[in-house]
């Protein structure tokens, strides 16, 4: 928890009210996870990219998508170089640490789909040529809720549950916004973060979270969770295997943030609705009147929480 401090602290440099959002995020770092972002435009998210990737010394780039961008603009291309007569490789802005990909559903469905690869494999290939890229590496896409349905390509499920959590940017609290304000005149302000964890540290980090234990009962809960969204009578598509597995890494996550060396049910409870909302789909009549989040929480009260056994 020391070292997700240290990032907390020093985007509170430039950013007001992000302390979850930044947890969230560095729980996904840790298991090479990616994150969708919905929010309505000015609330941070690009500022809050761009300082998740200084805090922790990576390469930022950011690719503005539009129905005009190719998926050569986002992985690269193969060009003819006349002065020495050879083709040369050069790789685009999907090769960094971290890659914002503003505003992802505007892009067609043939530019989103060049970013499946490298958010499943961590590779990229150019014209029959593969790519690794550098670790560590995550995605961090946006979409604006407000004109979901103007002049936008709604992601496909398959790519839907490639990201490993979603989370809901809200307004900014009145003492929230208000500190916003004395940023922006310049008080208490750096204007500028830098790297608080290295490159070392976070892969110490990745194998540290992957030792956190999760005992049979309440595996066995996590799974009832998962089945129950899969025979929801308002739900047409449930969790896949991959949430799952998700979920279970998120909790970890959890209990690695509070210091534990085991995952509590609460744990999973607290990351339900970030791993699992976006990777359900709710029936015609239920879309209507209900939200993922409420059906989730409906489904969270008719699972037995187990009994904490002492022993892990």
């Amino acid at each position: 928890m020391e070292y997700v401090n240290r990032v907390k602290s020093e985007i509170s440099k430039v950013m007001v009210g992000m302390d979850r959002e930044v947890e969230l995020l560095t729980v996904s770092l840790l298991f090479n996870g990616h994150i969708l972002l919905e929010s309505v435009p000015g609330t941070g998210k690009t500022m809050l990219a761009k300082s998740f990737a200084s805090s922790i010394n990576g390469f930022f780039s950011r690719i503005q998508f539009t129905p005009d961008v190719l998926p050569s603009d986002v992985t690269g291309i193969q060009f003819f170089n006349p002065k020495t007569q050879e083709f040369e490789l050069r790789t685009g802005p999907i090769v960094a640490n971290v890659v914002l990909a503003d505003e992802i559903n505007r892009a067609t469905p043939r530019t989103q789909s060049s970013l499946l690869e490298v958010m499943e494999e961590r590779q990229v290939t150019i014209d029959g040529i593969t790519v690794k890229v550098d670790d560590p590496f995550m995605v961090i896409a946006t979409q604006n809720p407000v004109e979901a349905q103007q002049g936008t390509f709604s992601l496909p499920v398959a790519q839907m549950d490639r990201f490993f959590m979603k989370l809901s940017m809200d307004y900014p609290s009145l003492n929230s916004e208000k500190e916003i304000l004395k940023l922006a005149r310049g008080i208490g302000s750096t204007k500028e973060t830098k790297a608080v964890l290295s490159h070392e540290e976070i892969k110490k980090l990745q194998e540290l979270v992957q030792q956190i234990k999760i005992n049979d009962t309440v595996e066995s809960y996590l799974l009832q969770i998962v089945r129950k969204t899969r025979q929801h009578p308002e739900i047409d598509l449930g969790v896949s295997p991959r949430g799952a597995l998700a979920l279970m890494k998120a909790a970890q996550g959890q209990a690695f943030l509070e210091n534990r060396e085991y995952v509590i049910p609460e744990d999973i409870k607290k990351m339900v609705p970030y791993v699992l909302g976006h990777r359900i789909i709710l029936s015609t009549e239920a879309s209507f009147t209900k939200s993922p989040e409420s059906i989730l929480k409906e489904v969270l009260e008719t699972v037995p929480v187990p009994v904490e056994l002492g022993a892990y």
